[in-house]
């Protein structure tokens, strides 16, 4: 199935996107945890941001609104097929986003990813081409990462996770992230993989009619969920046992006692996956997120 196809209907009559729809192709609501990990790499790097302000909005303002916008612009492009079956109100299904829109909008917002990320110096340059070929290789043919149901959460999670927080840490400090702040960023990227496992609880008919074999397709849903909530927990033991190895216990505990509410959450979530599964994003990755932050400053210490 060609990236460059359109999608024609019979009800399809508009010739321009209409505003709101544009809006909502690039979804608002999926720009914070990228945002929120560029902003941890900032605190964790112990460099002081007086004078760098401008580095930091910015840096923060491309992880959220532009890269990731253009990540899911591009996504629902790759993907207009399955929410025909999914959730066919979706602007471009709909039609409100007619024609080739769609992709116009997603390349054009890579251009403006990578025009952005230029101001940010080579550190933050590099990260916006791999963040951008990471968009990319998740929705569009020939990889379609999206069709694994390892690799693409996988792929997801480092990119909205490890990627930004790795960024913001290198351009604060202009130098290269100690291996204990890489470690971690990484680990929070890896537990990742399970909330992105979870956001496919909402489209498995179509992924199953399309041939996607995301993990709620290939295990199940009850599977599914307990995978997706190993995933989540592991990383996040780990980097307790690292902060207590590295003298930092009451981050150490502070990271435990969110992951406790998390594992409060995940015997909710585990008695019905399908129907509970909205109500732990809202609530459950809130945790998960507070531990990424509480980790960010016990790293300011360490390792420089």
């Amino acid at each position: 199935m060609s990236v460059m196809s359109g999608l024609h209907t019979p009800t399809q009559t508009r010739r321009w996107p209409e505003p709101r729809a544009a809006l909502r192709l690039i979804k608002p609501v999926t720009w914070f945890p990228p945002m929120w990990a560029y902003l941890c790499g900032v605190v964790s790097s112990g460099a002081n941001p007086s004078g760098q302000w401008f580095f930091v909005v910015l840096g923060v303002i491309l992880a959220g609104p532009i890269v990731c916008g253009m990540s899911q612009a591009a996504n629902d492009w790759c993907d207009r097929h399955v929410d025909a079956i999914n959730e066919p109100d979706r602007p471009i299904p709909s039609g409100r986003i007619p024609g080739r829109w769609g992709l116009y909008i997603a390349l054009a917002m890579t251009a403006l990813s990578l025009l952005v990320g230029y101001q940010l110096g080579p550190w933050g340059f590099g990260a916006t081409i791999l963040g951008v070929t990471a968009a990319w290789a998740y929705s569009a043919e020939p990889i379609r990462a999206k069709k694994s149901g390892w690799w693409g959460p996988g792929l997801c999670g480092l990119a909205y996770e490890t990627l930004p927080w790795i960024t913001g840490a290198a351009v604060v400090s202009a130098s290269a992230p100690t291996i204990e702040n890489i470690t971690i960023a990484t680990l929070y990227g890896l537990g990742a993989h399970g909330i992105m496992t979870l956001n496919d609880f909402k489209a498995i008919e179509g992924d199953r009619q399309m041939g996607l074999r995301s993990l709620p397709v290939a295990l199940g849903p009850d599977r599914a969920a307990k995978v997706a909530c190993w995933i989540m927990a592991l990383p996040q033991v780990i980097v307790i046992g690292l902060l207590t190895y590295w003298d930092k216990p009451f981050h150490a505990l502070g990271v435990a006692a969110m992951l406790a509410v998390q594992l409060g959450a995940m015997r909710v979530l585990l008695r019905d996956p399908q129907g509970k599964t909205p109500w732990y994003q809202g609530m459950g990755i809130v945790f998960y997120i507070s531990g990424m932050m509480i980790a960010a400053t016990a790293l300011r210490g360490i390792g420089g």
